[in-house]
């Protein structure tokens, strides 16, 4: 047996964390001395707090660690295997952010070197005044706060996608993502998520045409507050104003997207022309 102190210089864990990893069930001492309250761990446990470390470092949480024990006690391999993909692809995602940043880094460096703003990139994103048919768009509206963001496609889509496949619509474009809240607030937004489809059903409702400045932003989804912020200047300076929310069209699926600068958005305002109140005012008065 190994006293809480050895078992803790072996593993690498303090002592604190181990009483800590006992309350929540994660891993029991083997035994307690009842006169004194010591803990011991015995030689095979070794194993499970490698285990533990070893989810650690591919970033699980303590809550997924312990129903992954648990799998591996009831030898649910197919469980346990899914898992870890899904941690591979998220890592995998996460570097392939960090190096697009890495690039864009290296990028500006150039840049600054040879007097040129940094935010001159911004004079490279093109705005387009068009018209857009309206939609028969089947729908789940959600409040999402910032952390909820990243499992919004993959969940909500993934549910349409299943809705119309099992009562067999007829897809018609891509996935849309509609913003209703009128300002962001971490705590939670108004959130859609659509698919166009054929058929008007329960759960779908009809996503006005109408005139829109579009704008398309290329690469990750980081890449998007750029683009937000080049559409309102340009509805400002050419005297339009916003009258309903704006929403994305994903034209590539990120899931088949081989890199993140592949990855193709497209932007939409909806708006109309704004009225010149400072001649309406001067009309008025003559």
């Amino acid at each position: 047996m190994l006293s809480i102190g050895e078992f803790s210089k072996i593993c690498g864990v303090s002592t604190k964390t181990l009483r800590y990893y006992a309350e929540i069930g994660l891993i029991h001492p083997d035994q307690i001395n009842p006169e004194n309250g010591y803990r011991y761990y015995s030689i095979r446990q070794l194993q499970k707090m490698l285990m533990i470390n070893r989810l650690k470092a591919y970033y699980f949480s303590l809550e997924e660690i312990k129903d992954m024990l648990e799998w591996e006690e009831d030898q649910s391999e197919e469980k346990l295997c899914a898992a870890l993909n899904r941690k591979r692809k998220e890592i995998q995602d996460k570097l392939n952010a960090l190096e697009y940043t890495l690039n864009q880094l290296s990028i500006d460096i150039v840049n600054v070197k040879k007097g040129i703003p940094m935010m001159s990139y911004l004079d490279k994103i093109e705005v387009q005044l068009v018209e857009t048919r309206s939609m028969n768009i089947l729908y789940t509206r959600q409040m999402l706060c910032s952390d909820d963001y990243t499992l919004g496609y993959g969940r909500y889509i993934s549910g349409l996608y299943e809705k119309i496949a099992a009562d067999k619509l007829t897809l018609r474009g891509k996935p849309i993502t509609i913003y209703h809240s009128p300002e962001y607030n971490p705590a939670g937004n108004d959130t859609e998520f659509a698919l166009p489809v054929e058929e008007i059903v329960r759960g779908t409702r009809d996503l006005p045409g109408g005139l829109c400045a579009k704008s398309v932003a290329k690469g990750p989804y980081s890449e998007l507050s750029s683009v937000y912020a080049k559409l309102r200047e340009w509805v400002e300076q050419e005297g339009y104003e916003l009258v309903d929310s704006p929403y994305e069209i994903y034209i590539t699926d990120p899931n088949q997207a081989a890199a993140a600068e592949d990855m193709v958005t497209e932007v939409y305002f909806p708006v109309k022309k704004r009225r010149d109140l400072s001649c309406e005012e001067t009309t008025g008065q003559l």
